[in-house]
């Protein structure tokens, strides 16, 4: 029994993960609440839990906000791009159905097929951004190319997004776990399923520690653009 309760036991250390992960939860919540810091929030989360699900995390807060500090401006303006787009879907999409307009099909079709694509486009993005020094196009073009690559496990990230909202919405009850858990969690679970998919961006020869490297293209395509590792 007292083996269940060391320190290094699994019980243990299960329970330290999910105390990191309810403290990375309120961290990310109050930095989101500007909207503006979304981004740099977002970038500084998956930072933070990458680093968890390969065992190497360390002080939380001080690891939160290091990568929030060297990717605010970037992380900013990839999510400003972002709003916008969202804004403008989300306005389509109130046209469509409250305009008392008939649109042709294909009209509907195409706007649905862009906001997958968009999202297929997204769910890699502020990961790679807190793990690669690229440009914002070249962060995009990545995200979008392991998007589609990676399918299947897109798919899931998705579904560890959007579950808990809508569980959420017809089952009252689970509301204090995604109060206390609502954007780590799922964050968390995404670096779980993209971990091997970053793995396969770096060097087999390298040792994958706190020292500056660079990892490979992501596509031969893109083996003229140099990308590395952030600490």
């Amino acid at each position: 029994m007292g083996k269940v309760f060391a320190l290094d036991s699994p019980l243990m250390n299960g329970l330290s993960k999910l105390a990191d992960l309810i403290w990375l939860n309120i961290l990310a919540t109050i930095c989101c609440i500007p909207i503006i810091t979304i981004g740099a929030s977002l970038t500084a989360l998956h930072y933070v839990v990458l680093k968890m699900v390969k065992d190497e995390e360390g002080y939380i807060t001080r690891s939160f906000f290091k990568s929030f500090r060297e990717n605010f401006k970037q992380a900013t303006l990839m999510w400003l791009m972002l709003l916008v787009v969202f804004i403008l879907l989300v306005a389509d999409f109130m046209i469509f159905r409250f305009s008392g307009i008939v649109f042709p099909g294909w009209c509907q079709i195409a706007l649905i097929a862009i906001a997958v694509l968009i999202m297929f486009a997204t769910m890699h993005l502020f990961p790679l951004l807190s793990r690669y020094e690229n440009s914002i196009r070249a962060t995009y073009k990545n995200s979008l190319f392991m998007g589609i690559l990676h399918l299947p496990k897109t798919i899931l990230m998705m579904l560890c997004w959007i579950v808990p909202i809508v569980i959420t919405i017809y089952v009252e009850s689970f509301f204090p776990i995604v109060f206390f858990l609502g954007i780590s969690g799922p964050a968390f679970l995404n670096a779980l399923l993209y971990k091997k998919s970053f793995q396969q961006l770096e060097p087999e020869t390298e040792i994958k520690s706190d020292a500056d490297w660079t990892v490979q293209a992501v596509s031969e395509e893109e083996t003229e653009e140099e990308t590395g590792e952030k600490p």
